[in-house]
Formats: C-alpha cells, structure tokens, sequence
C-alpha cells in the first residue's frame, strides 16, 4: 500500500505539472490567461487537500497531495512565469488567488444569513467553509512571501550558478519550501490539530517534489522555451512553414533584433524606453539606462580582421545578455556601444550591475591572440538623472563619455570625478 501511495504521487506530479507546462507553452496561441485560469482552479482543490486528504508513507509519516503535489507545482509554476516572462506578469496570479479567497470569505458570510431549503439527502452545512476560506488567505499571503523570496533567491543563485540550472532551481524551491512548510503546517497543526509526523512528511515531499519539478522545468526551458535564439532549428519549424501566421510572428521577432549581435536594435531603443519611462513614471519606480563601451574593440578589428571582430562582440553582447534579468534589454546602440534598460533598479545597483558587466566581459575567453575586453559605462537613472528617455540618454552619454576620458575601465554613476570607479 505504501509502494502504491508512492507511485501515486510521482504520477500525480508528472500528470500535473505536465499539464500546466504543456497550458504555460501554448500561451502564445491561447493567451496566458488560459495557464492562469487552469493555476487557480485547482487552489481551493489544494487547500483543501492540505488541510484533510494524507496519505501514508514509509517510517510512519504521513503527507498530503495537496501540499506536495499541488503547492509544490504552484510555486516552481510562477518561477517559470518569472524567468520567462517577468516579475510584473508573475505577480498577477498571486494577486489573483488573494483577492479571490477574500470574496469567498465574504460569500460564505452572506450565504450563512440564507434560509435554506436542504437538497434531499445533502446537509446544507458550509461550517467547513469558515476553516477552508481562513486557510485559502493564509495560504496566499504565504506565497505572496514565498513569491519574492524565491526571486531573489533566484536571481542571486543563477548569477552565481549558471552552468547548473537544475541545482540553482531545486535550491531556490527546497528553501522557499521550507520556509513555507514551517508556516502553513504550524497553523494546521495548532488549528486542525495535525500531527507533526505530517509536518515532517510534508517537508520531505516538498523536498523531493522540488528536485522533480525542478528537472522538468530545466528540460521544459531548455527544449521548449530556447531562451536567447528564437530561431534555433526544430522539428516542429517543418509545419511553421505551412502558417503564414506562425511566419509572420517569427519575422516579427527576428525584426527587432540585431542580426550580428541577436540583441535589440537601435530602433528598439526609442519606443521601448519610452514605454518603460512611463511605466516607471506610473508606478513610482526606478528605471536606470546603462550606456556600455567596449574600449579596445577598434583594435581587434584592426589586428585581427573583421570576422575575428564580430565574434568577438557577439561573444561581448551575449555577456551582457547572460548577466541581466528577463525583465532587462540590450540594445546596440552602435558599432560597439550597447544600451542597458533595467526596470525597477535603483541608481545604486545599476551602479553595482555596471561593474558586474564589466566583470562577465573581462572574464570572456575570446579568440587566441585577442586581449582581454573591458568596457566603460556610463549610469544614468529615473527619476534622479531625469523624468524623460532623452534626459536618461544625456546623463548616460556624458557619464560615458567621463569614463572614458579617466582612462576607460571604469563605470561613471555621477557627474565628476568623485562617480568614477576603476574597473581594473
């Protein structure tokens, strides 16, 4: 019976997260919204699990599907939404389920005032709403906690880990998971009276659940989603040829990039800075803009030859792609400047962001002969440096041009030498 609950579980997972992640995939086709409907359908199924459906397992321990299956899923869910989409997107379903728990507690406070007229043979009880609603709220302000631990976490584990996306996801779950285990099984314990042996059971599931989640969602993301190469040869490409509008939205992509570098191109600058201004604007966030020289690239040029020169700066402009977030754009903004939009960042870590740049590209292994590249980069951020794109450019441009005059190597997030700071 144990070995059968066991299998159960592994099915229930892969059945689950298969679903969502095939849901998630066809989100160009059927909007996002479809993957989001089909996520908080199952929320109160998962509630309600968690707090009465365990099943047994080995050393008398005891777990529930609907914290180890669906939970677990959840969240490794809106990790995917965050890395492939951004924070802004991610966040939607979390505000979704909370506000949605919160009319269903104010429902069932109405629905109690009714007369009611029992269906024959059913009680017309909704007592257990009380406990479910109480625990759906609870529930969701945890994963809104959970929600920005796990991107931060993220974010500062992939920036260190990139070569181990598997180990990096399971770590970021295996903690958040934790955490949460400790807050959501502490109120069933003292409200529902559960025994602890399935607090500890929980936690063992959600640990092994993360590192299957996280396996499924290192092969999804590298199979299916082709992070950085949106052209990159597949099978399915045969029958895209056969849709003009498959076609059509693959020319549209391929449009705005660069065609040496596979960043944006210069005529994404405009529109796309202006729309992030006036988002910064609305919210009442920061917006920095990095503008990024490379400061010997005339000389590889020069001693190696052009091929040898676009290598290099393609090696150069996937550096810079590889050490930002999702929600961040490169474009080049000329021979071999580069422009850095990062949404949402203080001056300080633009700041802090420059000189990590600087440090991907200087630890690039480039061609034999060629020397290491360092780059100058001026700092310039909303609203402190401006309210507009034009005003951000300016003070990016001549904090560049500052940086280059101290002797290049070097990021400039002031006007004076008192913002230099030597990369070297």
């Amino acid at each position: 019976m144990i070995a059968l609950n066991i299998l159960l579980l592994g099915a229930e997972m892969l059945v689950y997260f298969g679903a969502m992640l095939a849901l998630f995939r066809l989100r160009g086709t059927l909007g996002i919204g479809v993957f989001f409907c089909a996520l908080g359908s199952l929320h109160f199924m998962e509630t309600y699990l968690a707090a009465a459906y365990y099943v047994q397992l080995p050393f008398s321990v005891s777990l529930s599907p609907g914290s180890v299956v669906l939970f677990s899923g959840k969240l490794a869910l809106l990790l995917l939404v965050y890395i492939r989409e951004d924070a802004l997107v991610a966040r939607q379903p979390i505000y979704g389920l909370f506000l949605g728990n919160l009319v269903l507690l104010a429902l069932v406070f109405l629905l109690r005032l009714h007369n009611v007229v029992p269906a024959p043979g059913v009680p017309a009880d909704i007592a257990f709403m009380d406990q479910l609603g109480a625990l759906a709220v609870w529930s969701t302000l945890l994963l809104f906690i959970d929600s920005i631990a796990m991107i931060l976490l993220y974010e500062r584990l992939s920036s260190r880990v990139k070569r181990y996306p598997v180990a990096v996801i399971w770590a970021t779950l295996a903690l958040v998971l934790t955490f949460d285990q400790v807050g959501f099984f502490g109120v069933l314990h003292f409200a529902l009276d559960v025994p602890l042996s399935a607090g500890i059971g929980g936690w063992v599931g959600k640990m092994v659940a993360a590192g299957f989640y996280a396996l499924m969602l290192a092969l999804y993301l590298d199979r299916f989603e082709m992070a950085g190469d949106p052209l990159r040869p597949r099978i399915a490409d045969v029958f895209d040829t056969l849709t003009y509008r498959q076609r059509y939205e693959q020319l549209e992509v391929t449009s705005r990039l660069d065609p040496l570098t596979g960043v944006l191109h210069r005529g994404q600058l405009e529109p796309l800075g202006r729309d992030l201004v006036a988002i910064a604007r609305k919210t009442g966030r920061p917006m920095s803009l990095l503008l990024v020289d490379v400061d010997d690239y005339k000389e590889v040029n020069d001693i190696h030859g052009h091929a040898t020169g676009d290598a290099v700066l393609r090696q150069l402009a996937g550096a810079i792609s590889e050490s930002l977030r999702q929600s961040d754009h490169v474009v080049r903004y000329g021979g071999d400047e580069f422009a850095v939009l990062a949404p949402g960042v203080s001056h300080t870590s633009a700041v802090a962001l420059a000189h990590m740049l600087n440090g991907s590209v200087t630890a690039l292994a480039l061609p034999d002969g060629v020397r290491k590249q360092t780059l100058s980069i001026g700092v310039a951020t909303l609203p402190e440096d401006g309210q507009t794109l034009t005003a951000l450019l300016e003070a990016a441009d001549k904090r560049l041009y500052a940086a280059k005059a101290a002797g290049r190597n070097r990021v400039t997030g002031a006007t004076g030498d008192g913002g230099l700071s030597d990369n070297g």
